[in-house]
This record gives structure tokens, C-alpha cells and sequence, in this order.
């Protein structure tokens, strides 16, 4: 199981490297030859890593660095993921709750543009019918001024003064 994971994972290194993990497949006329090679590699298997051919010892530090090379790959690759998720969620959350104070507020700010400037660009005959008296007409007119002398931005800017902690 281990041996095909880790030829999974290293399957480029090991080509470029020719060494194979787990056991080396044979033919019928060389069985008899494995198996007394398996018992010399049972009985060196005790031995130091001195005793070990250089092949060997290579071969088993490249797979190591192999390894913790992958291993810090994945690790940043994964801390940088989750920062970034992280961020996201923030920004999300950060906007939602902006959304939530502020929309009431400005869609009524924008009703109130809207049904003034409305109004504004209608003949004098047809607000006469409209708003029937003087008075009134004057106070939607003043209202009219108000709202349009406060710019975009300003407006922008007494809600987000209004609404921070």
C-alpha cells in the first residue's frame, strides 16, 4: 500500500532517479535467484547505514528531501489558501453587514430624489393639480433645493458617518 503511494506521489522523481519502490517484478527463471537474495537482503536489512551501498543511502535521502519538499509545498500552498478564504469571508461578512444598515437609507434617499426631481420638471399647470395649494407646492420646491444641493458624495459620506461604530 505504502509502495504505491509513494510511486503515486514520486513517480517523476523515481523516473528521473531509476530507482522503483516495492518489489521489482521478475521473471519465472529468476525466482529461484530472488529467493536467495531475499534472505542476504533479510540478513542485511539489521545492518548500520555504513554498511549500506551508496546507492542505497542516496536513494533513500533523495526520497526524504522528495518529501519534505513536497510537504512544505503543500503546507504553504495551504496557508496561503487559507488566508485568502479567510480575507473573503471578512470582506463578505464586512459587506453584508453594510448592506444590511444601509439600504434602507438609501432607498429612501432615492425616493426622495426621484419624486422631487419628478415633480420639479412638471409644467406649473400640472402641479397646480397636483399639490392643490401654493403652500405646499413651495415646500416640495424647497425640498426639491435641499436634496439636490447635497451631492453624491457628501451623501455617501453623512452615511458613513451615521453608521460607524
Amino acid at each position: 500500500m505504502e509502495g504505491s503511494i509513494a510511486e503515486e506521489l514520486y513517480s517523476e522523481s523515481l523516473k528521473l532517479s531509476k530507482i522503483e519502490l516495492g518489489p521489482n517484478p521478475s521473471s519465472s527463471a529468476n525466482d529461484k535467484e530472488s529467493d536467495s537474495h531475499d534472505v542476504d537482503d533479510l540478513q542485511h536489512e539489521d545492518l548500520p547505514i555504513w554498511d549500506s551501498s551508496d546507492e542505497e543511502v542516496f536513494g533513500s535521502s533523495e526520497l526524504d528531501r522528495e518529501w519534505q519538499r513536497r510537504h512544505d509545498q503543500f503546507h504553504t500552498h495551504g496557508y496561503r489558501e487559507g488566508i485568502s478564504a479567510g480575507k473573503e469571508a471578512s470582506a463578505q461578512e464586512g459587506f453584508n453587514i453594510g448592506f444590511k444598515q444601509s439600504v434602507l437609507a438609501g432607498y429612501n434617499w432615492g425616493i426622495v430624489r426621484g419624486v422631487t426631481s419628478a415633480l420639479a420638471s412638471l409644467p406649473d399647470e400640472l402641479k397646480e393639480k397636483l399639490i392643490e395649494t401654493q403652500e405646499k407646492r413651495n415646500e416640495f420646491k424647497g425640498l426639491y433645493e435641499s436634496v439636490h444641493s447635497i451631492s453624491t458624495a457628501d451623501a455617501l459620506r453623512f452615511a458613513r458617518a451615521k453608521f460607524r461604530p
